[in-house]
C-alpha cells in the first residue's frame, strides 16, 4: 500500500465518521471533549478530585458515542475518563423549530 493509498483511506474514514456524527448527534444531550477524545452522551458526571497538590477530573458518561476512526464500535454504554488535562462539557441545544407530527402538518 502506497502513502497515497493510506492517505486516501484515512480521508475516506474521516469523512465516513463525520457523516455518522451528523446522523447521530441529534440523539444525544451532551458533548464532552477531553485531550484525547470527543464524545456525545446522554448523561455526564464530572467530579474534580485532588490528591495532595494534584487536581484531576473523573468523568463518567452514559450512552455515549466516541469520535474515533479506529474503533470498530463507537457506541458505548458507559465511559470513564480520568485526566489531569482540561475537560469541556457542553449541553446541546435542541432546535427551536420542530415540525409537529399529525395529519394537519403533512
Amino acid at each position: 500500500m502506497s502513502a497515497e493509498d493510506l492517505e486516501r483511506y484515512e480521508n475516506e474514514q474521516e469523512l465516513a465518521l463525520y457523516r455518522e456524527y451528523r446522523d447521530v448527534v441529534g440523539l444525544f444531550r451532551y458533548v464532552v471533549e477531553t485531550e484525547r477524545r470527543f464524545y456525545l452522551c446522554n448523561a455526564v458526571d464530572m467530579k474534580v478530585r485532588g490528591e495532595g497538590a494534584d487536581v484531576f477530573f473523573d468523568v463518567t458518561m452514559q450512552d455515549a458515542w466516541v469520535w474515533d476512526i479506529y474503533r470498530p464500535a463507537r457506541f458505548v454504554k458507559t465511559v470513564r475518563v480520568v485526566t489531569f488535562k482540561d475537560v469541556n462539557v457542553e449541553e446541546l441545544s435542541k432546535n427551536d423549530l420542530e415540525i409537529p407530527d399529525g395529519p394537519d402538518f403533512t
